[in-house]
């Protein structure tokens, strides 16, 4: 029998392809534009996951611009565990106990600047299927080791004009929702600016909730590549790199103990350098 939903993953998991390949054309010409002329070149690495499916890797390091940027895609199907059954049963979703088989496709990435001025960011989009529900998620959040309140301001005006096309309440809902996603318990504070972060999002118009995914996607770019060009070239100090390097240790406890997704994809096998992808190449510990 086919699955109604075939059609509507194709079309997801073709997009968060689309929207890959854009970014990493936008962030190999802020490398050629701020460095030899030359672009910089993203090694691009497959992905498997051993009970279906898999992607692509897509990072770059070393850069002038970039010390670390990876921006990675999926689309993966299986059979969740046990864990992650239970995880999905308590947060709402039908069905796990008689059918715990699962889709899923989106795009992940995280930036880690050369300078201390240009600040890290987060962005990904997903799909989820299961034979009981289908939603998506993601979101985008801003993570300066020194802010700038009009980056700031700038960032999240952004992803407001994105959530305000599609909902009145969205930018508010989903704003508060980051605030409390991207809070660091064991450290008491946030581990950025924040932005916009959902979850579960299943309105029951599936048109709609893909629509605004792709216009999250849409606003990433003019989001944070300005920021970086009018940061990249401000000079530093080591008291800065100092800041900077703290700061990702934050962002590097945040995702080994909290993240949803970097749980997500470990207890369901996919591969582990893919899924650790978002891990600062340098941190520092006090």
């Amino acid at each position: 029998m086919t699955d109604p939903f075939d059609s509507r993953k194709t079309r997801a998991s073709a997009w968060f392809r689309t929207l890959r390949d854009q970014i990493v054309a936008a962030f190999e010409t802020l490398e050629a534009g701020h460095g030899t002329g030359q672009p910089g070149v993203f090694e691009v690495i497959p992905t498997t996951r051993a009970d279906g499916g898999g992607g692509l890797m897509s990072v770059l390091r070393g850069g002038r611009v970039f010390e670390k940027v990876g921006v990675n895609i999926s689309t993966v199907h299986g059979t969740l565990g046990d864990r992650a059954q239970k995880a999905m049963a308590a947060r709402g979703v039908p069905g796990m106990a008689d059918d715990p088989r699962f889709w899923a496709s989106g795009i992940s990435l995280v930036a880690h600047m050369v300078n201390p001025h240009a600040p890290a960011v987060h962005m990904n989009t997903r799909m989820f299927w299961t034979p009981g529900a289908a939603w998506f998620g993601g979101g985008s959040d801003l993570n300066p080791a020194l802010e700038y309140p009009e980056d700031t301001a700038h960032f999240h005006a952004r992803m407001q004009a994105a959530c305000d096309a599609h909902g009145a309440d969205y930018y508010t809902k989903f704003k508060a929702w980051a605030d409390e996603y991207f809070f660091v318990p064991h450290r008491g504070r946030a581990r950025g600016v924040g932005g916009i972060f959902y979850d579960d999002l299943d309105t029951g118009d599936w048109e709609a909730d893909f629509a605004f995914t792709q216009s999250v996607g849409k606003a990433f770019i003019p989001a944070f590549v300005p920021l970086v060009e009018r940061r990249c070239a401000t000079p530093w100090t080591d008291a800065d790199r100092e800041t900077q390097l703290t700061h990702r240790g934050l962002y590097a406890e945040y995702n080994l103990v909290y993240d949803r997704g970097t749980r997500f994809g470990l207890e369901t096998g996919h591969d582990a350098n893919a899924v650790l992808m978002s891990l600062p190449p340098i941190a520092k510990w006090h």
